[in-house]
């Protein structure tokens, strides 16, 4: 087996192997067939001669996400390997990531409000479960064709408190969505998922990623400012992400307020200004339409309707 499986292989017995769906520096993910269950999958096939770190952040990934369950997380099926080739068995998602929706212009203030409402919920719940992503950007949140949103690839995220897969000091992650205790190689906790998600959603309203240049140049741009919040953003919106990119992580709200604080901007409707050269991408509405808040620590496992009182 090459680097890239071909179409119509035949993974275990099980997996037939259907078109690339993306690929990257360890691993390919394809469409599938589950052919003793007659389901459509999606499968995460690591690269031939995988490194120690990289099976060792395949077994984080499996081990993670096969305790988690919420609907807002793509949903792990399966785990096994193949002619030498570890692979993951995911639910698949019919629809693009908000990266290709972003390379396409802006989103509507709604859309990212709702996007973003459904993430924190999700996150509430990983947090919860004493779980950081450690890797919130627009390549790993997928939205359905309804426009659902569902968060993917905990390849490196990390149970609070456990072993460290890199040592103390290093910067994991990707650059332009790191939070700043991040670049430092601190112990990255809840609010480190607080700041990048706040990175995502000011991109979704601007069309344009915060911090730009090589790596090395997005990385630190953020130890020595905060990130621009546009003017002609609503102030329930421009205080929000002001806090979600707080410089202190002591200082950044909990995913519970970020969804509450991001429903009131729900409420606030369509913006009245935007960058007048990025074009406006709208996404499906789902059907649901109800705003769905994290209850209190002792119900994070399920979600309910909030009655929204003022901000702080």
């Amino acid at each position: 087996m090459g680097t890239t499986a071909a179409t119509g292989t035949l993974l275990d017995g099980r997996y037939r192997l259907g078109e690339l769906l993306g690929s990257g520096g360890m691993a390919d993910v394809h469409r599938a067939v589950d052919v003793r269950l007659g389901r459509a999958v999606a499968v995460k096939l690591f690269h031939p001669k995988a490194d120690g770190a990289t099976i060792a952040r395949l077994d984080t990934e499996a081990r993670l996400l096969a305790g988690l369950s919420h609907p807002g997380l793509v949903r792990l099926y399966d785990i096994g390997a193949d002619d030498s080739r570890p692979y993951l068995v995911m639910q698949l998602v019919s629809g693009l990531t908000l990266r290709a929706h972003l390379d396409r212009g802006v989103l509507p203030a709604d859309t990212v409000a709702r996007v973003g409402m459904r993430l924190a919920d999700a996150l509430a719940y990983v947090h919860s479960r004493g779980i950081v992503h450690r890797d919130l950007k627009p390549s790993n949140i997928l939205l359905d064709d309804d426009g659902t949103c569902f968060l993917a690839d905990f390849g490196i995220a990390r149970a609070i408190g456990t072993e460290r897969l890199t040592s103390v000091g290093h910067c994991v992650g990707t650059a332009a969505y790191l939070a700043p205790e991040q670049v430092r190689g601190a112990e990255t906790g809840p609010g480190g998922d607080v700041y990048s998600l706040g990175l995502v959603l000011l991109e979704c309203l601007t069309g344009e990623p915060e911090f730009t240049g090589t790596d090395i140049e997005a990385a630190v741009a953020r130890l020595t400012r905060d990130p621009r919040i546009p003017r002609w953003l609503p102030k329930v919106w421009s205080d929000t992400l002001a806090k979600m990119t707080a410089r202190d992580p002591a200082d950044r709200p909990d995913m519970a307020e970020v969804a509450r604080r991001l429903a009131h901007c729900a409420l606030r409707g369509p913006l009245t200004r935007r960058p007048a050269v990025v074009p406006t991408n709208e996404l499906p509405t789902p059907r649901a339409t109800t705003v769905r808040i994290p209850l209190p620590v002792a119900d994070r496992h399920r979600t309910a309707v909030l009655d929204l009182g003022p901000l702080p």
